[in-house]
């Protein structure tokens, strides 16, 4: 790939996109609303769990459609899959695989990941808030991701918000928030129950004073919990009460403007949970066979480095020139490694899982690497032991999306939306072509179909 490919191939989509949005500017239905609602880490069992109190997501589902499941995409973290909410692709199309900006270190060093870079950057096609903004829609989020600086959202209140930003400025005249909450949001010093509520309230205040046509809400505290005490504990069960309690909020705020009948609501979220038992450290099984050196908790030299997220871990080659030399010896090495499942060549078998090659994407590492069952990988190159217990760490996500554990809900209700409808399976990649069938606004790189069987014949 030529340094200057990055720069023609977003142009070319860039005007295939503004080619489609021109066409079909007229049909834009800026009467409708569609609120998409993100609850981190909502595995699809503890959703069919009655016993989990969540009276307002129920009464959306009881109103509206529901799922049994919903599919997400590899690799199965935050990012990656907020992104294919939100354009309708996997990640070997729009490019995110960290929750953040995969940068290699070069021969020799890490990776590093940068999570605040542009949109731009780091998201490789066009998205939902970006047709719906060209033709003529208003749009809105709240806490989304991998959406630093995106030019086509109206208006933004970010996971770290910007004080100076217009919603904000708006939240502190009207009173619902204070310079300084902001400013300890941006600063991250709050917990992250105090966080979703003012991330709630800022979502409640956007579409009281604007009604977007389109609104992005994405709440955290029931990932954070899961990872801390595991999914299904007390802890846990409260989280999800918590954010059921905070959609409730949203959903009062929609009917106080009365344009809950313009209005469709759609709750999902980007992967399930499996619990944790056991750390596996693959930095320290390359330090142990000469691969790697470190000082303490700093590495200091690789030949090979595993960039950890919990259920997966991708293995770099630092030295492109030794890709052919390495990668066979890595492969054997994980392949004899106490607690891991699978071990994927990327070179020859990324697209299998819905991945880029690392030829195609600098950010793919040349293995894929999978756990089996209790286990988690931890990036940590301290020590000699390959395997330890996971102290103070209950659960999390990466697995293959194949793993029914790593489901995720989805729930559609209001305008548009049959009512009573209950269906099978969905996949994240079919959320966002449905949201811009409601809009009537273009999607034209999305793999994902619509899902026409819950939507009525006129939406």
């Amino acid at each position: 790939m030529t340094p200057s490919t990055p720069l023609r191939r977003p142009l070319f989509f860039s005007l295939i996109f503004l080619t489609a949005l021109l066409v079909s500017l007229r049909a834009a239905r800026s009467d409708r609303h569609v609120v998409l609602i993100s609850i981190d880490g909502f595995p699809a069992y503890l959703w069919r769990d009655e016993s989990i109190p969540l009276p307002h997501l129920r009464q959306l589902a009881a109103a509206g459609a529901v799922a049994e499941a919903m599919t997400v995409v590899n690799p199965t973290i935050t990012w990656p899959n907020h992104t294919s909410l939100i354009t309708g692709v996997t990640p070997a199309k729009h490019g995110v695989l960290y929750n953040g900006l995969v940068v290699r270190g070069g021969p020799g060093q890490p990776n590093k990941i940068e999570p605040w870079v542009d949109k731009a950057k780091l998201v490789r096609v066009p998205t939902l808030y970006d047709a719906a903004f060209a033709a003529g829609l208003t749009t809105a989020e709240v806490d989304w991701v991998a959406i630093t600086r995106p030019q086509t959202i109206t208006w933004s209140f970010a996971e770290l918000p910007d004080p100076a930003a217009v919603l904000s400025q708006e939240m502190i005249a009207a009173g619902v928030a204070t310079a300084s909450e902001i400013e300890a949001a941006r600063s991250g010093q709050r917990n992250i129950v105090w966080r979703d509520e003012l991330w709630t309230r800022a979502a409640c205040f956007a579409f009281s004073r604007h009604q977007p046509n389109l609104l992005l809400y994405h709440t955290l505290n029931t990932d954070s919990t899961h990872h801390r005490f595991g999914p299904g504990s007390a802890p846990g069960i409260t989280a999800l009460a918590l954010a059921d309690r905070l959609v409730g909020e949203l959903l009062r705020t929609i009917d106080a403007t009365g344009r809950r009948a313009q209005t469709t609501v759609i709750v999902t979220t980007d992967h399930g949970f499996k619990k944790v038992d056991k750390y596996i450290y693959p930095n320290v099984v390359l330090k142990n066979a000469g691969l790697l050196r470190s000082a303490g908790a700093t590495i200091t030299r690789c030949d090979a480095y595993a960039g950890t997220q919990g259920g997966i871990a991708f293995v770099y080659i630092t030295d492109p020139t030794r890709r052919a030399e390495l990668r066979p010896r890595l492969i054997e090495l994980f392949t004899h490694t106490t607690g891991i499942a699978t071990v994927i060549d990327a070179t020859l078998h990324a697209s299998d899982h819905g991945l880029p090659t690392p030829r195609e994407n600098q950010g793919m590492g040349e293995l894929i690497l999978y756990p089996e069952n209790g286990y988690a990988f931890s990036g940590a190159a301290v020590g000699d032991a390959v395997v330890g217990p996971s102290l103070n760490y209950g659960g999390t996500h990466g697995y293959p999306a194949t793993d029914p554990e790593i489901d995720g809900i989805f729930i559609a209700s209001g305008a548009g939306i049959k009512p009573g409808v209950k269906i099978t399976r969905v996949r994240t990649i079919d959320v966002a072509p449905t949201i811009a069938k409601l809009l009537d606004v273009p999607l034209p790189d999305a793999d994902g179909h619509v899902l026409t069987a819950i939507l009525q014949s006129s939406p």
